[in-house]
């Protein structure tokens, strides 16, 4: 049977983010692809110029109506713009029972730099959902908000990782894109490499690959969030679903098509076969 996976989060118009990446990244991976639009953004590859929220119970109606019928194998929420927003899709999956995998994207800020995220909505995303998650998937910048503290290298991003724990997650998977500086703990300050730590309540562990130099990196973090959950969803265990996810992103990054005048789309036609590393 194919693997279903619900996607919550927003809509990107550029088509390199949110809703539309997620749902090109399920299917490429060999998943179906279903959705609950949590808003609506009037964006491209250089910014954000509006965003229009879905009331909260049409947002529950939309998961509820695909949950009952067609079900989900896993789950991955993406932008959720305010703290209504978050609180009513909360509601939902506090009452699934068995509850599916879930990969929390704690989305704030569009590559492009504008806020996706109203000023209280951290909190509710750090009290109300994170605990919820079997994977908290934050970049450095969005460990910050959550953690308020700063990130600055690679030794920091284990100590977050392992902190996150503590919002209740199962596993956090801590990206490290967004630090310039590298792993300076081994020597490379140059940022020559990208590392992302996976953490657990029996430790954490380490993926490390060569930065892709390119300006085409917009939805990076819907992709890999939507990737893992397929993985997760086609009965994936954690490591290999994290390296599988990370494999994808990479190649789509390699092989980004340069369209738009400023953070472009990644390449999410390339395809893996649906339960390799994409190695």
């Amino acid at each position: 049977m194919t693997a279903r996976v619900l996607i919550v989060a927003g809509s990107d118009s550029g088509g390199g983010a949110g809703i539309q990446a997620d749902i090109k990244t399920v299917t490429a991976l060999g998943g179906y692809a279903m959705t609950a639009v949590t808003a609506l953004t009037a964006q491209n590859t250089q910014g954000v110029f509006g965003v229009l929220g879905v009331a909260p119970d049409f947002i529950q109606q939309q998961m509820r109506v695909v949950l009952e019928d067609i079900g989900a194998d896993a789950i991955k929420t993406g932008m959720l713009h305010n703290a209504a927003a978050i609180a009513a899709v909360c509601e939902v999956l506090e009452a699934l029972d068995p509850a599916p995998p879930l990969v929390v994207d704690p989305v704030m800020v569009a590559q492009s730099g504008d806020s996706l995220l109203e000023a209280d909505a951290a909190a509710t995303i750090a009290r109300r959902l994170a605990p919820l998650a079997t994977v908290l998937t934050p970049n450095a910048p969005e460990a910050s908000t959550l953690l308020g503290r700063e990130i600055a290298d690679v030794a920091a991003m284990v100590a977050a990782a392992t902190d996150l724990l503590d919002l209740g997650p199962r596993a956090v998977l801590l990206k490290g894109g967004h630090l310039a500086s590298g792993d300076r703990a081994s020597g490379d300050r140059g940022g020559a490499t990208v590392t992302d730590v996976l953490a657990t309540r029996d430790g954490h562990e380490s993926f490390v690959s060569p930065r892709i130099e390119t300006t085409s990196d917009h939805g990076t973090g819907c992709t890999l969030a939507s990737a893992l959950a397929t993985g997760l969803a086609q009965g994936l265990a954690l490591v290999p679903a994290v390296a599988r996810a990370r494999a994808y992103l990479r190649e789509a990054l390699r092989s980004a098509p340069g369209l738009g005048r400023g953070h472009g789309p990644v390449n999410h036609g390339h395809t893996v076969r649906p339960f390799d590393g994409g190695t």
